[in-house]
């Protein structure tokens, strides 16, 4: 984990910026700091409650009291976003950390977070902010845009903790982003409304959709006190609906979600609803927070949920957390020519014409964005 530090990249209130789309110069507008940031995405009930409706808890929010979150605050009937422009943690990572594989290959991302968490997961690799109510340096949107530019980063990914808690300060900077013709990616549970993501569809790009345990229920409500995992495939169908680029993970965790049949069942869900060429990612589970009494997810496991995947008809899985395994290439799916070959996150073969199709036999592979020959491979903090 990459913590932020207290250095400030901005003194001035704008800066202007050359789109990479153009040499028009663009002034970004300050975000002057509030006591408060009043939320997005609620309404007023009697006796000054509030119902948020941005997560699919749906809390009710007595007055002075938090939602689930522990981030967002129901004061005199008025719900705030406590952690607003609070980034405990920004990197730069390459994109296929995220993991994205099939979305701008080979570009460097501005990464951030802020504290807090809608679920709260016995095995959270980020519990240390996570897990934390408030917390952070103070960086607003405009800074956030501008530490991407510094950086060289091609884009900005909402990721470590859960973006959907700290939507505003996502929306706020994602739209200023686009402005400066960065992309933005968020790195999810899924556990959000339609609402939510409706109201950033216009800005968000592309996003990673975590799964852990096989979508088992009872998994879900086990180890990471989430009541039902129907709200995220109702979130992952309103992307689809957005055209935002989906890729989906899913933890294989040993013991407790390694079911073949959960994991076959998911594929099968991903293939007949979001389609076969859906990129699915199957992730290694390392002991971490409250579960390290388990041991790492046997490789041969992650093999035969992969072979599984690719039986019920999808197109492109991969093993996540295995640097240096034949399933974390890219292959065709018509004549199986190697097309990516990665090591962990790096792309060491590129193999694809300039249309991303299979050079040995035409098959149009889908792939969003194009190939940035950055050499990005290894997360590293910004200061």
């Amino acid at each position: 984990m990459h913590k932020a530090s207290k250095r400030k990249y901005l003194k001035d209130e704008t800066f202007h910026y050359s789109s990479q789309s153009g040499n028009k110069a663009m002034t970004l507008p300050s975000f002057p700091k509030e006591p408060l940031h009043e939320a997005m995405l609620y309404s007023p009930l009697p006796d000054k409650q509030v119902r948020c409706f941005l997560c699919a808890r749906t809390c009710i929010v007595p007055d002075g009291s938090l939602g689930f979150c522990q981030v967002r605050k129901n004061e005199n009937g008025k719900l705030y976003a406590l952690s607003y422009g609070k980034a405990c943690s920004v990197a730069v990572d390459p994109i296929t950390k995220k993991p994205l594989a099939h979305f701008h290959p080979g570009s460097s991302v501005l990464s951030i977070a802020t504290g807090g968490c809608n679920f709260r997961c016995q095995f959270c690799d980020n519990w240390m902010i996570s897990q934390e109510k408030i917390g952070g340096t103070d960086l607003p949107p405009n800074e956030v845009v501008r530490a991407t530019r510094d950086n060289n980063c091609q884009g900005i990914s909402y990721t470590y903790t859960e973006p959907t808690i700290f939507f505003e300060y996502a929306y706020d900077t994602a739209k200023l982003a686009h402005q400066v013709s960065f992309f933005n990616t968020f790195v999810t549970n899924g556990y959000m409304t339609r609402e939510a993501v409706h109201t950033i569809a216009p800005y968000l790009d592309a996003a990673t959709v975590d799964f852990k345990g096989g979508a088992d229920p009872e998994f879900y409500k086990k180890f990471s006190a989430v009541p039902s995992v129907e709200p995220i495939y109702a979130a992952l169908l309103e992307m689809k609906r957005h055209e935002i680029h989906v890729e989906i993970t899913n933890l294989v965790v040993p013991k407790t979600g390694d079911s073949l049949e959960r994991i076959k069942d998911l594929a099968t869900w991903i293939r007949d609803k979001m389609g076969k060429d859906t990129v699915f990612h199957l992730l290694r589970f390392h002991p971490e927070y409250k579960m390290t009494d388990l041991t790492s997810t046997p490789i041969q496991t992650l093999e035969k949920a992969c072979s599984i995947s690719r039986e019920v008809g999808l197109n492109y899985v991969y093993v996540g957390n295995v640097p240096g395994h034949p399933f974390e290439n890219t292959y065709c799916p018509k004549c199986h020519e190697v097309l990516i070959k990665r090591y962990s996150f790096e792309i060491v073969r590129w193999n694809l014409t300039k249309d991303m199709r299979c050079p040995a036999c035409g098959y149009n592979i889908p792939i969003k964005g194009q190939f940035e020959p950055t050499g990005a491979s290894h997360p590293h903090s910004i200061v």
